[in-house]
Protein backbone atom coordinates (compact mmCIF):
# COMPACT_ATOMS: atom_id res chain seq x y z
CA UNK A 1 0.00 0.00 0.00
CA UNK A 2 3.07 1.72 0.50
CA UNK A 3 1.62 4.54 2.92
CA UNK A 4 2.57 3.43 6.70
CA UNK A 5 1.06 5.62 9.61
CA UNK A 6 2.10 5.70 13.10
CA UNK A 7 -0.61 7.10 15.37
CA UNK A 8 1.01 10.12 17.76
CA UNK A 9 -2.22 10.83 19.80
CA UNK A 10 -5.58 12.61 20.50
CA UNK A 11 -6.55 15.91 20.85
CA UNK A 12 -5.87 17.21 24.59
CA UNK A 13 -9.68 18.47 24.77
CA UNK A 14 -8.36 19.95 28.54
CA UNK A 15 -5.11 21.19 27.52
CA UNK A 16 -5.83 25.87 27.85
CA UNK A 17 -5.91 27.64 24.84
CA UNK A 18 -2.70 29.21 23.37
CA UNK A 19 -3.78 31.99 21.12
CA UNK A 20 -1.33 33.05 18.49
CA UNK A 21 -1.09 36.69 16.64
CA UNK A 22 -2.47 36.70 13.34
CA UNK A 23 -1.85 39.58 10.96
CA UNK A 24 -4.34 41.53 9.45
CA UNK A 25 -5.06 41.30 5.65
CA UNK A 26 -3.91 38.82 3.23
CA UNK A 27 -0.69 38.05 1.79
CA UNK A 28 -0.63 37.06 -1.76
CA UNK A 29 1.42 34.00 -2.78
CA UNK A 30 2.32 35.65 -6.79
CA UNK A 31 3.39 39.67 -7.36
CA UNK A 32 4.40 41.10 -3.90
CA UNK A 33 2.40 43.98 -2.50
CA UNK A 34 2.38 46.20 0.61
CA UNK A 35 1.50 44.08 3.79
CA UNK A 36 -0.64 45.53 6.32
CA UNK A 37 1.92 45.50 9.64
CA UNK A 38 -0.17 44.75 12.41
CA UNK A 39 -2.00 41.85 14.13
CA UNK A 40 -5.43 41.90 14.14
CA UNK A 41 -6.26 38.99 16.24
CA UNK A 42 -5.04 35.79 17.82
CA UNK A 43 -6.07 32.53 16.42
CA UNK A 44 -6.22 29.19 18.39
CA UNK A 45 -5.05 26.84 16.02
CA UNK A 46 -6.82 23.99 17.85
CA UNK A 47 -9.61 25.58 17.69
CA UNK A 48 -9.38 26.74 14.26
CA UNK A 49 -8.34 23.57 12.71
CA UNK A 50 -10.65 20.90 14.60
CA UNK A 51 -14.02 21.29 15.33
CA UNK A 52 -14.65 17.56 17.19
CA UNK A 53 -11.87 17.34 19.69
CA UNK A 54 -12.80 14.24 21.41
CA UNK A 55 -13.24 12.56 18.02
CA UNK A 56 -9.76 13.50 16.69
CA UNK A 57 -5.93 12.28 16.92
CA UNK A 58 -3.09 12.68 14.74
CA UNK A 59 -0.56 10.79 12.70
CA UNK A 60 2.28 10.79 10.83
CA UNK A 61 2.01 10.03 7.25
CA UNK A 62 5.40 7.44 5.87
CA UNK A 63 5.69 7.27 1.96
CA UNK A 64 5.19 8.85 -0.84
CA UNK A 65 1.84 7.08 -2.65
CA UNK A 66 -0.19 10.14 -1.68
CA UNK A 67 2.65 12.97 -2.82
CA UNK A 68 0.21 13.88 -6.07
CA UNK A 69 -2.75 14.52 -3.31
CA UNK A 70 -0.63 16.92 -1.46
CA UNK A 71 0.76 14.15 1.44
CA UNK A 72 4.54 14.21 1.81
CA UNK A 73 6.58 11.71 3.69
CA UNK A 74 6.49 12.84 7.29
CA UNK A 75 3.26 14.89 6.73
CA UNK A 76 1.19 15.23 10.39
CA UNK A 77 -2.43 14.57 9.30
CA UNK A 78 -5.65 15.64 11.65
CA UNK A 79 -7.97 12.85 11.20
CA UNK A 80 -11.81 13.24 13.15
CA UNK A 81 -13.62 10.17 13.53
CA UNK A 82 -16.76 11.65 13.73
CA UNK A 83 -17.09 12.33 10.00
CA UNK A 84 -18.55 9.31 7.80
CA UNK A 85 -16.63 8.92 5.03
CA UNK A 86 -17.72 9.45 1.54
CA UNK A 87 -16.16 9.36 -1.63
CA UNK A 88 -13.81 12.14 -2.36
CA UNK A 89 -12.29 12.13 1.21
CA UNK A 90 -9.11 10.81 1.87
CA UNK A 91 -9.29 8.55 4.66
CA UNK A 92 -7.24 6.30 7.34
CA UNK A 93 -8.28 2.89 6.45
CA UNK A 94 -7.32 -0.17 7.89
CA UNK A 95 -7.23 -3.25 5.75
CA UNK A 96 -6.69 -6.70 6.37
CA UNK A 97 -4.93 -5.36 9.54
CA UNK A 98 -2.55 -2.90 8.04
CA UNK A 99 -3.17 1.09 7.94
CA UNK A 100 -3.38 3.43 4.89
CA UNK A 101 -3.88 6.50 3.85
CA UNK A 102 -6.01 7.02 0.83
CA UNK A 103 -8.80 8.96 -1.46
CA UNK A 104 -11.94 6.96 -0.79
CA UNK A 105 -13.33 6.29 -4.50
CA UNK A 106 -16.53 4.52 -6.35
CA UNK A 107 -15.23 2.80 -9.15
CA UNK A 108 -17.66 1.46 -11.05
CA UNK A 109 -20.54 0.58 -8.25
CA UNK A 110 -17.88 -0.69 -5.77
CA UNK A 111 -15.30 1.34 -3.05
CA UNK A 112 -11.62 1.61 -3.61
CA UNK A 113 -8.83 3.28 -2.14
CA UNK A 114 -7.07 5.67 -4.39
CA UNK A 115 -4.09 8.16 -5.14
CA UNK A 116 -3.63 10.23 -8.09
CA UNK A 117 -0.49 8.98 -8.31
CA UNK A 118 -1.28 6.64 -11.41
CA UNK A 119 1.66 4.42 -10.52
CA UNK A 120 -0.33 2.76 -7.41
CA UNK A 121 -3.36 0.66 -8.49
CA UNK A 122 -6.86 1.21 -7.00
CA UNK A 123 -7.14 -1.05 -3.79
CA UNK A 124 -10.19 -2.79 -3.67
CA UNK A 125 -12.05 -2.90 -0.41
CA UNK A 126 -14.43 -5.31 -1.79
CA UNK A 127 -13.39 -8.98 -0.30
CA UNK A 128 -11.35 -7.46 2.55
CA UNK A 129 -11.40 -6.36 5.78
CA UNK A 130 -11.95 -3.07 6.30
CA UNK A 131 -12.39 -0.26 8.87
CA UNK A 132 -12.43 3.27 8.47
CA UNK A 133 -10.01 5.07 11.41
CA UNK A 134 -11.67 8.29 10.11
CA UNK A 135 -11.19 11.08 7.69
CA UNK A 136 -8.40 13.52 7.10
CA UNK A 137 -9.19 17.07 7.74
CA UNK A 138 -6.28 19.05 7.43
CA UNK A 139 -2.38 18.51 6.57
CA UNK A 140 0.40 19.76 7.83
CA UNK A 141 3.78 19.97 6.61
CA UNK A 142 7.50 21.17 6.93
CA UNK A 143 8.53 23.96 4.35
CA UNK A 144 11.62 25.16 6.20
CA UNK A 145 14.38 23.10 5.37
CA UNK A 146 15.74 21.53 8.44
CA UNK A 147 12.70 22.38 10.66
CA UNK A 148 10.68 19.51 12.28
CA UNK A 149 7.17 18.94 13.06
Amino acid sequence: MSMHLTVLGRVDCIAPSLPLPIMGGTVRAGFPSPADDYVEAELDLVAHLIQHPSATYFVRAKGSSMVEDGIFDNDLLIVDRSITPRPGHIVIMCVDGDLTCKRLSIIGDRPYLTTLDPSFKPIPLTGHDCQAWGVVTHNIHTLAPGFST
